[in-house]
């Protein structure tokens, strides 16, 4: 990969990249997550005498077809160079370079996440704020952090609001597309 440093950069280029594979993370747990599917509960049975407590089924832990997962690296190859970025040694080049390099990551990715996913933050609420989070919350949604002491309702500072997926449409791929081929070889003549 060819490093050249067109654009002024920070000395945050690295948290840029940084941010970029912690996005990357999450759109696949959210893919992942959207195949999820929900046990039926069991009515009890109609006894004069208490039953005792049921015992929790353990989760059942499904299989995820990579095919998506595949697509979407795919997509994000074509768009921003993405493997060939994670797959570059840095040691040699300096942070002006990786910056450069990071913001076509940067643009490519936001431009890919803009064509087939709507997200949208979790809470409402602006970060830093001190927000209470009721009995009954969803743990999926909002994660607990620092010293958890008792049953909520739980106060604390929120640090980050969260992302959803709102909508998640990946192209449809042809029935002879190997997406295993996350980009193909290049052969000049």
């Amino acid at each position: 990969m060819d490093f050249n440093p067109v654009l002024p950069t920070s000395l945050d280029a690295l948290h840029l990249l940084l941010a970029v594979v912690v996005l990357i993370l999450l759109l696949f747990l959210i893919l992942r997550a959207g195949r999820k599917t929900t046990a039926t509960p069991v009515p009890p049975a109609a006894d004069s005498a208490p039953a005792p407590a049921p015992k929790p089924e353990p989760p059942v832990l499904q299989t995820s077809d990579p095919v998506s997962a595949l697509q979407l690296l795919g997509l994000l190859q074509q768009e921003a160079r993405f493997v060939d970025f994670l797959q570059e040694d840095l040691k040699g080049f300096d942070d002006a370079e990786i910056g450069a390099v990071a913001r076509v990551v940067h643009e490519g990715a936001a431009k890919l996440l803009g064509q087939y996913f709507t997200l949208e933050p979790v809470r409402s609420e602006q970060e830093e704020t001190r927000i209470t989070l009721e009995p009954g919350f969803d743990p999926a949604a909002n994660r607990v952090t620092g010293n958890v002491v008792g049953e909520p309702p739980f106060s604390g500072t929120l640090v980050h609001r969260g992302w959803r997926a709102s909508r998640a449409e990946l192209p449809r791929l042809a029935s002879h597309h190997d997406v295993r081929i996350l980009a193909p070889a290049e052969v000049e003549l």
